[in-house]
């Protein structure tokens, strides 16, 4: 049976850069995800009979959610919903689902690198046919629908049994729990070279893998070590649980740092690598060398042509605008384009669907292809394993060489987490405010050439997105780049990007943050961070 509930709009459903995300608690209130989940519905067309594909990651408040979700499909005319065993679907693998098996668009309940617990954090989000995040024009829909929703539409049935594959039905409407790994796993072999890989592996070549109690782990527990032959024990933490052990399920420096010192140790592996809470992000360490996720887009576009997935070359290299200009090199020498994007993988949709682009990344440790339209953290570690397995040098060696013909782009991000908000917007404003006067100004030895607040014009569907973030560029090649993040629940996230272009191959060893010291004081004189926000140094330095 069919029910209609009324119910009243919250006036905090605007989704962000990837959904919805807010606490647990602010989940849990009466009606707030069936407000969202129906607004979703409401925004939407013509996908009477069709197929939705729901799966999280696990996180707290995940499977209550994903019963809600069926209900509500089944009550809005959906013909049949795909569920991961488990409640469980990385991102990418759902893009993957979605886009095999031809479905209307999907739900996924995630808030990727947050993390989880009773009172920690929660999101749902919403991804089209393609595969990938809804566009802006529906979140804007979507958000508007929350603000005047007056009722929602749910099935009165039992709850689905998540646990095992098969086939229910509930109002008409068939509900299929399918394994959560093996598509995405098939989608992985065909991509890679997993003979060479496997003969890696077996030639004493050792690898360890993070996955942070996340729903990365049975993807990696089944690729690396059941089908590609890794020791039992290479994949660390892979049990995917509600709060994520009680770590934050960011693979960087800070929360993969048990990852980083062992990698760093005498005794070290040849490879480490980590991902997320979702399964989007990766971290990639060789013995001895951090990869920033920067440089990681750009040695993977530069070497991807040893995958068979890719040995026809790229069409095309997108990154976001805070991303470092090193793939930007890669991109000359291949003669192929180069997008620069806002922020939010969303953007890379219409590139990839066009043909323009086939890799993207975000320097937030987000790199992907066309194969699915996320970002997609196994997938980045399988295509370095990849690399490795054909040329048969270290991390280290493909880096310096790297280095040697493109230069070395060195790059830090630093986070001041929960700022006050109206802190933090006074320090844009008043940035934005200042954007004429700059060029031509002196701090220290440095003088900046231009600066703005970066306006993206889609080359394809020619939308504008304006205010992505303000660029400092300075003479020589370097900039800072500062922008408000869109991914947390509490107060403001300042972002400040800091990169210094290096061409000359016998400074390419210093240390990061010395390398960056006279860029970093500039950026603190030129927006006042520590007046403004209170903050003497970042919450977090990558």
């Amino acid at each position: 049976m069919i029910k209609t509930v009324a119910t009243t709009p919250y006036g905090d459903q605007k989704p962000g850069t990837s959904g919805l995300r807010k606490k647990v608690p602010v989940f849990q209130q009466e009606n707030y995800a069936q407000n969202f989940i129906q607004s979703i519905f409401d925004s939407l067309e013509d996908f009477q009979g069709k197929t939705l594909v729901i799966g999280g990651d696990g996180r707290y408040f995940n499977r209550e959610v994903i019963q809600i979700a069926i209900k509500m499909a089944a009550a809005n005319g959906f013909g049949r919903v795909l569920v991961g065993r488990g409640g469980i679907l990385s991102t990418p693998a759902a893009s993957n689902v979605i886009r095999k098996y031809q479905a209307f668009g999907g739900i996924v309940l995630s808030a990727s690198h947050n993390p989880g617990g009773p009172t920690e954090d929660f999101g749902i989000k919403y991804n089209i046919g393609n595969g990938g995040p809804a566009p802006e024009k529906i979140t804007e829909a979507i958000f508007a629908r929350t603000k005047v929703i007056d009722s929602y539409k749910i099935a009165e049935a039992a709850d689905v049994n998540l646990d095992i594959e098969g086939t229910h039905e509930i109002a008409g409407m068939q509900v299929t729990i399918i394994d959560p790994v093996s598509d995405y796993a098939a989608l992985m072999e065909e991509l890679f070279d997993f003979n060479a890989i496997r003969a890696l592996l077996q030639n004493g070549f050792r690898i360890v893998f993070d996955a942070m109690s996340a729903v990365t782990g049975p993807y990696a527990k089944e690729i690396l070590e059941n089908r590609l032959g890794a020791p039992k024990g290479s994949v660390l933490n892979f049990m995917p649980l509600p709060d994520f052990g009680g770590h934050h399920p960011d693979p960087n420096l800070v929360h993969a740092k048990a990852l980083y010192d062992q990698m760093m140790g005498d005794d070290a592996p040849d490879f480490g690598a980590a991902s997320d809470g979702d399964g989007d992000r990766n971290l990639i360490i060789g013995r001895g060398i951090f990869v920033t996720p920067s440089d990681s887009l750009a040695m993977l576009a530069a070497n991807a042509h040893l995958a068979p997935g890719y040995s026809k070359g790229l069409a095309g290299i997108a990154r976001s605008m805070p991303t470092s200009g090193a793939a930007d090199r890669v991109a000359e020498k291949l003669g192929i384009g180069i997008y620069e994007t806002p922020t939010g993988w969303k953007f890379f949709g219409n590139l990839l669907d066009a043909g323009l682009a086939t890799i993207c990344g975000e320097e937030s440790a987000g790199t992907g292809s066309n194969h699915v339209r996320e970002k997609d953290g196994l997938w980045a570690v399988l295509l370095w394993l990849n690399i490795l397995a054909v040329r048969q040098e270290s991390v280290v060696e493909i880096a310096r060489q790297h280095w040697m013909i493109y230069g070395r782009n060195y790059y830090s991000r630093h986070d001041y987490e929960e700022v006050d908000s109206a802190a933090a917007n006074g320090l844009v404003t008043a940035l934005r405010d200042k954007l004429a006067s700059l060029p031509g100004t002196k701090i220290g030895d440095l003088t900046v050439q231009t600066a703005d607040d970066f306006s993206y014009h889609d080359p394809v569907d020619h939308s504008v997105s304006s205010n992505q973030g303000i660029r400092i560029l300075f003479e020589g090649g370097s900039r800072v780049v500062y922008r408000l993040s869109g991914t947390g629940t509490s107060g403001a996230t300042l972002r400040v990007y800091i990169e210094r272009f290096e061409p000359d191959a016998a400074r390419h060893d210093i240390e990061t943050q010395e390398a960056l010291a006279d860029l970093i004081q500039a950026a603190e004189e030129i927006a006042d961070i520590r007046q403004r926000t209170g903050r003497q140094t970042p919450s977090v330095i990558t």
